[in-house]
């Protein structure tokens, strides 16, 4: 069976970037995704289409194919004041760290911090392989067809929907 559209792949691989082995997945803990649904870089998923168990793989894909060019203007001065609590500095603020921030419109985007001094913090928010190329070989280890509940739903269940009880769009309790 080949590799395309909702079929359920399964990959050992080996993330190469800068001459440095930077991930992994071996035959016992593979990469698992639903192909065609968005998971991988696009140009991942084309370089793995149409192949079978047992095929091997060995690409690299640029930085505009992978996670972006780095952008300085993704660098952002940010007021100290927004990570402290009565006049301290949250804890899980330190060079180095890469922390959770919500953007203007709601979304989650990690952010790394990389100086800390008595009025901003210095943030980098580019993805911290933008600007690398990336470095691809492995083997695809099993494919199948993934079942209406995966597509529905996605392979771990990551797209289910998760009623709280007050949702607007089911009027509080739609049990899905």
């Amino acid at each position: 069976m080949k590799i395309n559209d909702n079929k359920v792949v399964a990959l050992s691989y080996v993330l190469d970037v800068e001459g440095a082995v930077r991930d992994r997945a071996d035959a016992e803990h593979p990469l698992e995704f639903i192909f065609g649904m968005g998971y991988l870089l696009p140009k991942f998923e084309a370089n793995v289409l149409d192949k079978e168990v047992g095929d091997t793989f060995d690409f690299v894909l640029t930085p505009e194919e992978g996670y972006g060019v780095y952008s300085a203007s993704a660098v952002l001065d940010l007021a100290r004041s927004m990570f402290e609590s009565d006049g301290k500095i949250d804890e899980r603020i330190r060079v180095g760290a890469t922390v959770p921030m919500m953007t203007n419109d709601g979304r989650v985007v990690p952010g790394r911090v990389l100086e800390i001094n008595d009025e901003k913090v210095k943030m980098d928010f580019n993805h911290e392989l933008a600007g690398k190329t990336l470095h691809f070989t492995g083997e695809v280890l099993a494919v199948r067809e993934a079942t209406d509940k995966e597509l529905a739903e996605g392979l771990h269940g990551e797209l289910a929907h998760h009623c709280s009880g007050n949702c607007s769009d089911c009027e509080g309790g739609c049990g899905k």
